[in-house]
C-alpha cells in the first residue's frame, strides 16, 4: 500500500512540474503552425508568453512590470524551477548570430532593450509611446528573431560536428521554430507575438498575403528533412532560405514605417511621426547586421556617378594608364584612359583626374536608412522616405536574390 501511495504521489509531482513547464493551462502538442517537432521544446515555445505579457505592459507604460517579466521570466519555468528569460538570451555573449559581431557588443540586443525600457542612452528623454514602440518591437521581432537565427546556426554547428540527432542539431532547429512562431494554442495568442505574426502583418500591407511565413515553413519543414536525412547542404539551404525571409519581412517593415514618417510630417503630426520613426528604428536593426554590407558603393568624387564596382578590391583598382599597350592585346593597340587591375574594365578618354577620384563607402546606404531612422531627426517635409529607403535597400535585395514582387506593393 505505501509502495502505491509513493507511486502516485511520485506521478503527481512529475506531472505537476511538466504542467510547470508547459505554462498552466496552454495546450501543448508536438506542432506548431505546420511544424512538428522532433523533440520536445514545450519550456522554449513558452516564452512567447513572455512576450505578450510584456507588450500589454509596455503598452500601459508599466516599465516596472516590463522590467520584471523580462529579467526574471513568468511563462518558460524549467524542471529545476527557475525560468527561461528573455533578458538572459538578450544579453548573453558567444550566440551564433551576427548582431554581437556587427555592433561590436555583448548583449547588443538587452542593450537595445534595456535601454528603451529604462529610458536611457538613445531613448533618454523620448516619450512612452517612442520607448514602447522600441520595447515591443525590440523583443519581439529583435530579440526573438535572434533567438531564432541562433538556434538554426546552432544546428548547422551541432551536424557539422556529427551531432544529427532529435537529442542535438534537430533540437537545436525546433528551438528555431518555437521561438520564431510561438505556442499555437487556441484558448490564447502566444502565436501572436512573435516575428511570425509580424510577418503576416507586413505581408497583408504589401499585398504578398502568406508568402514569407508559407516559404519560411517550408524551409524549415526541408531543414529537420535534412537533418534527419543528414544531408548538410540541404541544412544550409534551409537556413539561407529562412534569413531571406527575414530580410523581406523586415525590409517591409522599413518601407511601411518610413512611408507613414512622410505621411505624419505632411500632415504636421509630430507624436505620430515620432512613434512611426521609433517602429522603422526597431524594425530595421533586426536586419541592418546581415544587410549593411550590401549597401556599400564605389562612388566617383569628380562625375559624382556610383560605379558598377561591387567590392572595395575593385574599386581600389582603378589606375590611369597613358599610351600602354597591353601584353594580352593580339593587336597591339595603344590605350590611353582609365584601367581596372581586377575586372579589367577599360574606360578609354577618361581623365586622370576622374580616373584617381574612384572611393569606396562601406555601409554607405545603411548610413543613409539610419539617419531616416535616427530619434533626433525631426524629418524633412520635402523627403519621400517610402521611395529613399526602397532605393537604399535595392543592391541588399539584388544580393539576397530578393524582387519587386517579394517585396510587392504598400496597400
Amino acid at each position: 500500500m505505501n509502495r502505491t501511495m509513493t507511486l502516485m504521489m511520485t506521478l503527481v509531482l512529475i506531472g505537476s512540474a511538466i504542467a510547470g513547464c508547459a505554462g498552466d493551462d496552454v495546450d501543448l502538442d508536438d506542432a506548431d503552425g505546420g511544424y512538428t517537432y522532433a523533440s520536445n521544446v514545450d519550456n522554449h515555445r513558452m516564452l512567447m508568453g513572455d512576450v505578450c505579457d510584456i507588450k500589454d505592459l509596455s503598452g500601459a507604460y508599466d516599465w516596472d512590470g516590463v522590467k520584471d517579466i523580462y529579467d526574471d521570466g513568468k511563462h518558460a519555468e524549467k524542471s529545476d524551477g527557475s525560468y527561461r528569460t528573455l533578458m538572459g538570451f538578450a544579453d548573453a555573449s558567444g550566440k551564433n548570430h551576427a548582431y554581437d559581431a556587427y555592433y561590436d557588443a555583448d548583449g547588443s540586443w538587452n542593450d537595445f532593450v534595456s535601454a528603451a525600457i529604462d529610458g536611457t542612452g538613445p531613448f533618454e528623454g523620448e516619450s512612452d509611446t517612442v520607448r514602447d514602440q522600441a520595447v515591443e518591437k525590440g523583443i519581439q521581432n529583435g530579440v526573438m528573431t535572434a533567438y531564432a537565427i541562433h538556434e538554426l546556426n546552432a544546428a548547422i554547428i551541432k551536424a557539422e560536428a556529427g551531432n544529427w540527432g532529435a537529442d542535438d542539431a534537430q533540437h537545436a532547429w525546433d528551438e528555431g521554430w518555437a521561438f520564431y512562431h510561438g505556442p499555437d494554442d487556441s484558448n490564447h495568442d502566444y502565436d501572436g507575438c512573435g516575428p511570425y505574426a509580424t510577418a503576416a502583418k507586413r505581408g497583408g500591407n504589401f499585398g504578398t498575403g502568406d508568402a514569407t511565413n508559407i516559404a519560411t515553413l517550408a524551409a524549415m519543414n526541408a531543414g529537420l528533412t535534412a537533418l534527419q536525412n543528414e544531408d548538410m547542404q540541404g541544412v544550409v539551404d534551409a537556413r539561407d532560405e529562412v534569413l531571406k525571409n527575414i530580410v523581406i519581412v523586415y525590409s517591409q517593415a522599413s518601407v511601411r514605417y518610413a512611408s507613414k514618417m512622410t505621411d505624419d510630417l505632411a500632415a504636421g503630426d509630430t507624436a505620430d511621426y515620432d512613434k512611426h520613426q521609433a517602429e522603422g528604428h526597431a524594425f530595421y536593426r533586426v536586419i541592418e547586421a546581415y544587410v549593411a554590407e550590401y549597401t556599400s558603393i564605389c562612388y566617383n568624387m569628380v562625375s559624382h556617378t556610383v560605379s558598377s564596382d561591387s567590392s572595395q578590391a575593385s574599386c581600389e583598382a582603378y589606375m590611369y594608364l597613358e599610351n600602354y599597350t597591353s601584353p594580352n592585346d593580339p593587336s597591339g593597340e595603344e590605350f590611353t584612359g582609365c584601367y581596372n587591375s581586377v575586372t579589367h574594365a577599360q574606360h578609354e578618354g577618361m581623365s586622370e583626374e576622374e580616373c584617381e577620384a574612384f572611393g569606396w563607402y562601406a555601409n554607405y546606404y545603411n548610413d543613409k536608412i539610419l539617419e531616416i531612422f535616427d530619434l533626433k531627426n525631426d524629418g524633412d517635409a520635402t523627403a519621400d522616405y517610402e521611395a529613399d529607403i526602397r532605393s537604399y535597400l535595392q543592391p541588399v535585395w539584388d544580393a539576397f536574390g530578393i524582387t519587386a514582387e517579394d517585396i510587392g506593393t504598400l496597400q
